[in-house]
Protein backbone atom coordinates (compact mmCIF):
# COMPACT_ATOMS: atom_id res chain seq x y z
CA UNK A 1 0.00 0.00 0.00
CA UNK A 2 1.23 3.87 0.00
CA UNK A 3 3.51 5.42 2.20
CA UNK A 4 1.29 6.99 4.02
CA UNK A 5 4.15 9.42 5.89
CA UNK A 6 4.70 12.00 2.69
CA UNK A 7 3.91 15.69 3.08
CA UNK A 8 -0.07 15.70 3.04
CA UNK A 9 -2.80 18.37 4.73
CA UNK A 10 -0.91 18.14 8.57
CA UNK A 11 1.55 15.89 7.88
CA UNK A 12 3.65 16.52 10.96
CA UNK A 13 6.97 18.22 9.80
CA UNK A 14 10.46 17.50 11.58
CA UNK A 15 12.34 19.86 10.67
CA UNK A 16 9.61 22.73 10.11
CA UNK A 17 9.42 25.22 7.29
CA UNK A 18 7.53 28.36 7.35
CA UNK A 19 6.03 28.70 3.90
CA UNK A 20 5.18 32.43 4.88
CA UNK A 21 9.02 33.50 4.83
CA UNK A 22 9.82 31.87 1.95
CA UNK A 23 7.00 31.73 -0.85
CA UNK A 24 7.28 33.64 -4.17
CA UNK A 25 4.69 34.35 -6.83
CA UNK A 26 3.38 31.50 -8.10
CA UNK A 27 -0.22 30.24 -10.01
CA UNK A 28 -3.20 31.39 -8.54
CA UNK A 29 -6.26 29.67 -8.72
CA UNK A 30 -9.87 31.38 -10.22
CA UNK A 31 -11.89 32.30 -6.89
CA UNK A 32 -14.77 31.03 -8.88
CA UNK A 33 -13.46 27.79 -9.50
CA UNK A 34 -15.35 25.11 -8.05
CA UNK A 35 -13.64 22.66 -5.67
CA UNK A 36 -14.33 19.09 -5.39
CA UNK A 37 -11.44 17.70 -3.79
CA UNK A 38 -8.14 19.15 -1.99
CA UNK A 39 -4.85 18.02 -0.39
CA UNK A 40 -1.55 19.22 -0.06
CA UNK A 41 1.45 18.84 -1.39
CA UNK A 42 4.28 17.19 -3.23
CA UNK A 43 7.15 15.03 -2.37
CA UNK A 44 9.92 14.13 -4.99
CA UNK A 45 11.09 10.63 -4.35
CA UNK A 46 14.15 8.29 -5.10
CA UNK A 47 13.63 4.72 -5.06
CA UNK A 48 16.45 2.37 -4.45
CA UNK A 49 15.55 -1.35 -5.69
CA UNK A 50 17.29 -4.21 -4.43
CA UNK A 51 20.22 -5.22 -7.16
CA UNK A 52 19.98 -5.76 -9.96
CA UNK A 53 17.05 -2.78 -10.84
CA UNK A 54 18.35 0.51 -10.69
CA UNK A 55 17.31 3.37 -8.40
CA UNK A 56 14.58 5.73 -10.05
CA UNK A 57 15.25 9.54 -10.11
CA UNK A 58 12.98 12.71 -9.55
CA UNK A 59 9.82 10.71 -9.46
CA UNK A 60 6.63 12.36 -8.33
CA UNK A 61 5.55 11.24 -5.60
CA UNK A 62 3.86 11.79 -1.73
CA UNK A 63 0.71 11.54 0.02
CA UNK A 64 -0.58 14.36 -1.95
CA UNK A 65 0.40 13.64 -5.44
CA UNK A 66 -1.19 10.50 -5.08
CA UNK A 67 -4.28 11.57 -4.13
CA UNK A 68 -4.54 14.18 -6.44
CA UNK A 69 -3.68 11.28 -9.15
CA UNK A 70 -6.67 9.18 -7.52
CA UNK A 71 -9.56 11.93 -7.41
CA UNK A 72 -7.92 13.57 -10.87
CA UNK A 73 -8.20 9.75 -12.91
CA UNK A 74 -11.77 10.27 -12.46
CA UNK A 75 -11.86 13.87 -13.44
CA UNK A 76 -11.64 14.16 -17.17
CA UNK A 77 -11.21 17.63 -18.40
CA UNK A 78 -13.10 19.95 -17.44
CA UNK A 79 -13.78 18.50 -14.31
CA UNK A 80 -10.09 18.25 -13.76
CA UNK A 81 -10.27 21.66 -12.26
CA UNK A 82 -12.15 20.80 -9.28
CA UNK A 83 -8.91 18.97 -8.27
CA UNK A 84 -7.02 21.60 -6.00
CA UNK A 85 -3.72 20.56 -4.42
CA UNK A 86 -1.17 23.11 -2.98
CA UNK A 87 2.61 22.57 -4.49
CA UNK A 88 5.87 23.73 -3.52
CA UNK A 89 8.82 24.21 -5.74
CA UNK A 90 12.47 24.72 -4.07
CA UNK A 91 15.35 25.54 -5.97
CA UNK A 92 16.23 21.90 -7.30
CA UNK A 93 12.78 21.62 -8.91
CA UNK A 94 12.70 19.02 -11.56
CA UNK A 95 11.31 21.09 -14.96
CA UNK A 96 9.49 17.53 -16.22
CA UNK A 97 7.39 17.63 -13.20
CA UNK A 98 5.99 20.87 -14.25
CA UNK A 99 5.37 19.56 -17.60
CA UNK A 100 3.63 16.49 -16.34
CA UNK A 101 1.69 18.22 -13.60
CA UNK A 102 0.46 20.71 -16.23
CA UNK A 103 -0.49 17.55 -18.35
CA UNK A 104 -3.16 17.01 -15.84
CA UNK A 105 -4.96 20.18 -15.95
CA UNK A 106 -5.77 20.50 -12.09
CA UNK A 107 -6.56 23.48 -9.89
CA UNK A 108 -2.52 23.60 -8.71
CA UNK A 109 -1.49 26.29 -6.60
CA UNK A 110 2.23 26.10 -7.69
CA UNK A 111 4.42 28.44 -4.98
CA UNK A 112 7.91 28.55 -6.21
CA UNK A 113 10.46 29.37 -3.64
CA UNK A 114 13.82 30.98 -4.40
CA UNK A 115 15.73 29.81 -0.66
CA UNK A 116 14.80 26.50 0.23
CA UNK A 117 15.10 22.93 -1.48
CA UNK A 118 11.68 21.06 -2.70
CA UNK A 119 10.54 18.41 -0.08
CA UNK A 120 12.68 15.34 -1.09
CA UNK A 121 12.37 11.28 0.22
CA UNK A 122 14.42 8.48 -0.36
CA UNK A 123 12.78 4.97 -0.41
CA UNK A 124 14.13 1.82 0.15
CA UNK A 125 13.36 -1.67 -0.74
CA UNK A 126 15.98 -2.99 0.92
CA UNK A 127 15.13 -6.55 2.39
CA UNK A 128 15.27 -8.80 -0.46
CA UNK A 129 13.11 -11.37 1.25
CA UNK A 130 10.23 -9.24 1.85
CA UNK A 131 9.83 -7.04 -1.40
CA UNK A 132 7.19 -4.93 0.40
CA UNK A 133 8.84 -4.00 3.02
CA UNK A 134 10.06 -0.32 2.12
CA UNK A 135 12.20 2.41 4.40
CA UNK A 136 11.35 5.72 3.90
CA UNK A 137 13.54 9.13 5.34
CA UNK A 138 12.98 12.89 4.17
CA UNK A 139 16.66 13.93 2.52
CA UNK A 140 15.51 17.50 2.86
CA UNK A 141 13.66 19.90 5.14
CA UNK A 142 9.44 18.75 4.88
CA UNK A 143 7.51 21.90 3.94
CA UNK A 144 4.48 22.19 6.98
CA UNK A 145 1.49 22.71 5.44
CA UNK A 146 -1.72 23.98 7.68
CA UNK A 147 -5.52 25.60 7.39
CA UNK A 148 -3.59 28.92 6.56
CA UNK A 149 -2.37 27.65 3.39
CA UNK A 150 -5.87 27.40 2.30
CA UNK A 151 -6.78 30.48 2.90
CA UNK A 152 -8.16 33.23 0.78
CA UNK A 153 -8.10 30.29 -2.17
CA UNK A 154 -11.28 28.59 -3.63
CA UNK A 155 -9.39 24.94 -2.25
CA UNK A 156 -10.68 25.81 1.81
CA UNK A 157 -14.14 26.03 0.48
CA UNK A 158 -13.52 22.11 -1.22
CA UNK A 159 -16.21 19.78 -0.91
CA UNK A 160 -13.89 17.05 0.02
CA UNK A 161 -10.49 18.03 2.56
CA UNK A 162 -7.96 14.86 2.51
CA UNK A 163 -6.05 14.94 5.68
CA UNK A 164 -3.21 13.03 6.75
CA UNK A 165 -1.74 13.53 10.31
CA UNK A 166 -1.82 12.52 13.73
CA UNK A 167 -4.97 11.92 15.63
CA UNK A 168 -4.40 15.04 17.79
CA UNK A 169 -3.36 17.59 14.61
CA UNK A 170 -6.53 15.46 12.77
CA UNK A 171 -8.53 17.61 15.58
CA UNK A 172 -6.43 21.06 15.11
CA UNK A 173 -7.18 20.82 11.50
CA UNK A 174 -10.44 20.06 11.12
CA UNK A 175 -11.77 23.02 13.74
CA UNK A 176 -9.39 25.51 12.27
CA UNK A 177 -10.69 24.33 8.59
CA UNK A 178 -13.96 24.76 9.99
CA UNK A 179 -13.43 28.39 11.57
CA UNK A 180 -11.86 29.74 8.98
CA UNK A 181 -14.88 28.20 6.59
CA UNK A 182 -17.22 29.99 8.33
CA UNK A 183 -15.64 33.52 7.99
CA UNK A 184 -15.41 33.02 4.55
CA UNK A 185 -18.94 31.94 4.20
CA UNK A 186 -19.96 34.67 6.70
CA UNK A 187 -18.13 37.08 5.24
CA UNK A 188 -20.34 36.59 1.94
CA UNK A 189 -23.50 35.68 3.59
CA UNK A 190 -23.82 36.95 7.59
CA UNK A 191 -26.93 34.12 7.90
CA UNK A 192 -24.76 30.63 6.57
CA UNK A 193 -27.98 30.27 4.80
CA UNK A 194 -25.42 28.77 2.07
CA UNK A 195 -22.84 27.07 4.35
CA UNK A 196 -21.88 23.35 4.05
CA UNK A 197 -19.79 21.54 5.83
CA UNK A 198 -17.20 19.56 3.60
CA UNK A 199 -16.30 15.80 4.12
CA UNK A 200 -13.05 15.02 5.76
CA UNK A 201 -10.63 11.78 4.59
CA UNK A 202 -8.43 10.70 7.27
CA UNK A 203 -5.20 9.39 6.96
CA UNK A 204 -3.73 8.66 10.40
CA UNK A 205 -0.22 9.27 10.06
CA UNK A 206 1.75 5.34 10.88
CA UNK A 207 4.37 7.15 13.49
CA UNK A 208 1.50 7.56 15.71
CA UNK A 209 -0.30 4.63 15.21
CA UNK A 210 0.24 2.85 18.62
CA UNK A 211 -1.92 1.82 21.82
CA UNK A 212 -0.96 5.32 23.55
CA UNK A 213 -2.42 7.20 20.61
CA UNK A 214 -5.84 5.11 20.96
CA UNK A 215 -7.82 7.62 22.99
CA UNK A 216 -6.31 10.42 20.77
CA UNK A 217 -7.70 8.54 18.22
CA UNK A 218 -11.43 8.17 19.71
CA UNK A 219 -11.57 11.78 20.31
CA UNK A 220 -10.50 12.43 16.55
CA UNK A 221 -13.18 10.01 15.16
CA UNK A 222 -16.59 11.79 15.59
CA UNK A 223 -14.43 14.66 13.55
CA UNK A 224 -14.13 13.21 10.89
CA UNK A 225 -16.52 11.31 7.58
CA UNK A 226 -13.97 8.57 7.18
CA UNK A 227 -11.15 7.35 8.84
CA UNK A 228 -8.59 5.26 6.80
CA UNK A 229 -5.90 3.45 8.38
CA UNK A 230 -3.88 0.24 6.59
CA UNK A 231 -4.33 -2.53 7.93
CA UNK A 232 -0.82 -2.25 9.85
CA UNK A 233 -1.23 0.95 11.17
CA UNK A 234 -4.62 -0.27 12.32
CA UNK A 235 -3.45 -3.10 14.50
CA UNK A 236 -1.06 -0.51 15.43
CA UNK A 237 -3.61 1.37 17.34
CA UNK A 238 -5.04 -1.77 19.00
CA UNK A 239 -1.09 -2.93 19.65
CA UNK A 240 -0.57 -6.31 17.38
CA UNK A 241 0.77 -6.40 14.11
CA UNK A 242 -2.73 -7.18 12.24
CA UNK A 243 -0.59 -10.48 10.74
CA UNK A 244 -2.24 -14.24 10.34
CA UNK A 245 0.19 -16.27 12.01
CA UNK A 246 -0.26 -19.24 10.08
CA UNK A 247 0.43 -17.50 6.37
CA UNK A 248 2.09 -14.42 8.19
CA UNK A 249 -0.51 -12.03 5.32
CA UNK A 250 -2.75 -9.77 6.30
CA UNK A 251 -5.49 -10.67 8.78
CA UNK A 252 -9.22 -10.26 7.85
CA UNK A 253 -10.24 -11.53 11.04
CA UNK A 254 -7.69 -9.06 12.75
CA UNK A 255 -8.97 -6.05 10.28
CA UNK A 256 -13.12 -6.90 11.08
CA UNK A 257 -12.25 -7.61 14.91
CA UNK A 258 -10.81 -3.62 15.29
CA UNK A 259 -12.89 -1.63 13.45
CA UNK A 260 -16.35 -3.95 15.38
CA UNK A 261 -14.34 -2.77 18.40
CA UNK A 262 -14.00 1.07 17.37
CA UNK A 263 -17.52 1.46 16.64
CA UNK A 264 -18.96 -0.24 19.48
CA UNK A 265 -17.32 1.99 21.79
CA UNK A 266 -19.20 4.85 20.11
CA UNK A 267 -22.71 4.24 18.38
CA UNK A 268 -23.81 7.42 17.91
CA UNK A 269 -21.19 9.16 16.05
CA UNK A 270 -21.32 9.47 12.44
CA UNK A 271 -17.80 8.09 10.44
CA UNK A 272 -16.73 4.91 8.39
CA UNK A 273 -13.68 3.20 8.84
CA UNK A 274 -11.74 2.50 5.60
CA UNK A 275 -9.04 -0.30 6.30
CA UNK A 276 -7.00 -0.78 3.15
CA UNK A 277 -5.28 -3.92 3.21
CA UNK A 278 -3.23 -4.41 0.19
CA UNK A 279 -3.94 -7.07 -1.81
CA UNK A 280 -6.65 -8.11 0.29
CA UNK A 281 -8.62 -4.88 -0.91
CA UNK A 282 -10.10 -2.77 1.70
CA UNK A 283 -12.35 -3.43 4.41
CA UNK A 284 -15.69 -0.63 5.19
CA UNK A 285 -17.31 -0.50 8.38
CA UNK A 286 -19.94 2.34 9.62
CA UNK A 287 -22.38 1.61 12.20
CA UNK A 288 -26.32 1.92 11.08
CA UNK A 289 -29.42 3.72 13.19
CA UNK A 290 -32.33 4.64 13.04
CA UNK A 291 -33.97 8.07 12.18
CA UNK A 292 -37.41 9.48 11.10
CA UNK A 293 -37.73 9.76 7.58
CA UNK A 294 -37.66 13.10 6.53
CA UNK A 295 -40.84 14.28 4.86
CA UNK A 296 -41.03 14.67 0.93
CA UNK A 297 -42.49 17.93 -0.11
CA UNK A 298 -45.49 16.42 -1.81
CA UNK A 299 -46.04 15.10 1.86
CA UNK A 300 -45.55 18.74 3.22
CA UNK A 301 -48.55 20.26 1.11
CA UNK A 302 -46.00 21.35 -1.65
CA UNK A 303 -43.47 23.45 1.15
CA UNK A 304 -39.97 22.56 1.76
CA UNK A 305 -38.59 21.75 5.34
CA UNK A 306 -36.50 24.43 6.83
CA UNK A 307 -33.56 24.04 6.45
CA UNK A 308 -31.43 22.60 9.79
CA UNK A 309 -28.88 24.01 11.55
CA UNK A 310 -25.91 22.65 11.18
CA UNK A 311 -24.24 20.66 14.54
CA UNK A 312 -21.23 18.75 15.67
CA UNK A 313 -20.21 15.63 13.56
CA UNK A 314 -22.12 12.90 15.26
CA UNK A 315 -23.43 12.13 18.66
CA UNK A 316 -27.22 13.34 20.21
CA UNK A 317 -28.59 16.83 18.65
CA UNK A 318 -30.84 18.96 20.00
CA UNK A 319 -33.15 18.31 17.18
CA UNK A 320 -33.02 14.41 17.10
CA UNK A 321 -35.81 12.85 17.24
CA UNK A 322 -35.47 10.19 20.69
CA UNK A 323 -38.51 8.20 19.33
CA UNK A 324 -37.28 7.37 16.10
CA UNK A 325 -33.77 6.62 17.25
CA UNK A 326 -34.90 4.14 19.76
CA UNK A 327 -37.47 2.72 18.21
CA UNK A 328 -37.75 -0.71 18.51
CA UNK A 329 -36.00 -0.73 21.82
CA UNK A 330 -39.08 1.79 23.68
CA UNK A 331 -42.36 0.81 23.78
CA UNK A 332 -44.68 3.96 21.76
CA UNK A 333 -48.06 2.71 23.12
CA UNK A 334 -49.68 6.20 22.22
CA UNK A 335 -48.49 5.74 18.47
CA UNK A 336 -46.22 8.74 18.53
CA UNK A 337 -44.00 7.24 16.07
CA UNK A 338 -45.40 4.96 13.35
CA UNK A 339 -42.59 2.47 12.24
CA UNK A 340 -43.47 3.12 8.68
CA UNK A 341 -42.20 6.76 9.12
CA UNK A 342 -38.73 4.76 10.79
CA UNK A 343 -35.92 4.32 7.98
CA UNK A 344 -33.16 1.58 9.08
CA UNK A 345 -29.87 2.17 8.58
CA UNK A 346 -28.20 -1.12 8.25
CA UNK A 347 -24.75 -0.20 8.77
CA UNK A 348 -21.94 -1.35 6.43
CA UNK A 349 -19.85 -4.46 6.75
CA UNK A 350 -18.05 -5.49 3.93
CA UNK A 351 -14.77 -6.17 1.58
CA UNK A 352 -14.15 -5.09 -1.56
CA UNK A 353 -10.93 -6.80 -3.27
CA UNK A 354 -8.28 -5.38 -4.76
CA UNK A 355 -8.59 -4.45 -8.53
CA UNK A 356 -5.60 -6.82 -8.90
CA UNK A 357 -5.44 -10.38 -7.97
CA UNK A 358 -4.49 -14.27 -8.06
CA UNK A 359 -2.77 -14.36 -11.20
CA UNK A 360 -3.05 -10.97 -12.20
CA UNK A 361 -0.57 -10.10 -8.78
CA UNK A 362 2.50 -9.77 -11.70
CA UNK A 363 1.06 -6.88 -12.91
CA UNK A 364 2.36 -4.64 -9.69
CA UNK A 365 5.26 -2.86 -10.30
CA UNK A 366 5.62 -0.78 -7.52
CA UNK A 367 2.91 -0.31 -4.58
CA UNK A 368 4.24 2.85 -3.37
CA UNK A 369 1.51 5.50 -3.78
CA UNK A 370 -1.62 2.80 -3.90
CA UNK A 371 -3.34 3.76 -0.52
CA UNK A 372 -2.94 7.57 -0.90
CA UNK A 373 -4.13 6.87 -4.70
CA UNK A 374 -7.11 5.01 -3.22
CA UNK A 375 -8.21 7.84 -0.86
CA UNK A 376 -7.98 10.32 -3.63
CA UNK A 377 -10.51 8.52 -5.71
CA UNK A 378 -12.45 7.75 -2.69
CA UNK A 379 -13.10 11.04 -1.32
CA UNK A 380 -13.84 13.00 -4.75
CA UNK A 381 -16.76 10.12 -4.79
CA UNK A 382 -18.02 11.03 -1.63
CA UNK A 383 -17.64 14.59 -2.76
CA UNK A 384 -20.10 13.86 -6.06
CA UNK A 385 -22.62 12.04 -3.99
CA UNK A 386 -21.82 8.32 -4.64
CA UNK A 387 -22.18 6.08 -1.67
CA UNK A 388 -19.49 4.98 0.33
CA UNK A 389 -19.57 1.84 -1.56
CA UNK A 390 -19.29 3.46 -4.73
CA UNK A 391 -16.89 5.33 -3.40
CA UNK A 392 -14.61 1.83 -2.34
CA UNK A 393 -15.10 0.52 -5.79
CA UNK A 394 -13.28 3.62 -7.68
CA UNK A 395 -10.40 3.83 -4.87
CA UNK A 396 -9.64 0.49 -5.92
CA UNK A 397 -9.74 1.19 -9.18
CA UNK A 398 -7.11 4.23 -9.33
CA UNK A 399 -5.27 2.60 -6.87
CA UNK A 400 -4.47 -0.32 -10.02
CA UNK A 401 -3.06 2.41 -12.06
CA UNK A 402 -0.89 3.89 -9.15
CA UNK A 403 1.05 0.77 -9.21
CA UNK A 404 1.17 -1.18 -12.63
CA UNK A 405 4.75 1.13 -12.88
CA UNK A 406 6.98 3.25 -11.04
CA UNK A 407 5.87 6.51 -10.38
CA UNK A 408 2.34 7.94 -11.92
CA UNK A 409 0.85 6.16 -14.93
CA UNK A 410 1.13 7.63 -18.24
CA UNK A 411 -1.93 9.98 -19.44
CA UNK A 412 -3.15 9.93 -23.20
CA UNK A 413 -5.88 9.52 -25.64
CA UNK A 414 -7.80 6.91 -27.34
CA UNK A 415 -8.48 6.85 -30.78
CA UNK A 416 -11.80 8.27 -29.92
CA UNK A 417 -10.57 11.02 -28.29
CA UNK A 418 -11.09 9.26 -24.81
CA UNK A 419 -8.95 9.77 -21.86
CA UNK A 420 -6.65 7.14 -21.00
CA UNK A 421 -4.40 6.54 -18.37
CA UNK A 422 -1.35 3.47 -19.16
CA UNK A 423 -3.35 2.86 -22.72
CA UNK A 424 -6.38 2.26 -20.50
CA UNK A 425 -9.77 3.99 -19.40
CA UNK A 426 -11.08 4.57 -15.87
CA UNK A 427 -14.40 4.07 -16.57
CA UNK A 428 -14.09 0.73 -18.44
CA UNK A 429 -12.04 -0.59 -16.34
CA UNK A 430 -14.40 0.43 -13.52
CA UNK A 431 -17.47 -0.64 -15.30
CA UNK A 432 -15.09 -4.59 -15.41
CA UNK A 433 -14.36 -4.18 -11.39
CA UNK A 434 -17.90 -3.80 -10.91
CA UNK A 435 -19.18 -6.72 -12.46
CA UNK A 436 -16.59 -9.18 -11.37
CA UNK A 437 -16.67 -8.06 -7.89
Amino acid sequence: MARDSDVAAGAEPEPDVTQAATAEKGSEIPVTQDIDFVTLGILVDEIEFPPPQPAAHDIPGGAGTYSALGARLFSSPPLSKTVGWIVDQGTDWPAALSTLLSSWETSCLLRPSSTRLTTRGWNGYTNPSDPSHRSFRYTTPKQRLTADDLTATPLLQARAIHLICSPLRCRELVTSILAQRKTEARARDPFLSTYARPLFIWEPVPDLCTPDELLNLTNALPLVDVCSPNHAELAGFMGSDGLDPATGGVSTAAVERSCEQLLASMPLQSYALVVRAGDKGCYVARNGGRKKKARTAAAAGGARPPKKKEHAHGGLQLDMDMMALLAGLVCDGDGSVAREEIEIDPGVERWFPAYYRGEEEGKVVDPTGGGNTFLGAMAVALARGKTIEEACEWGNVAASFAIEQVGVPVLGKDEEGHETWNTARVDERLKEYQERS
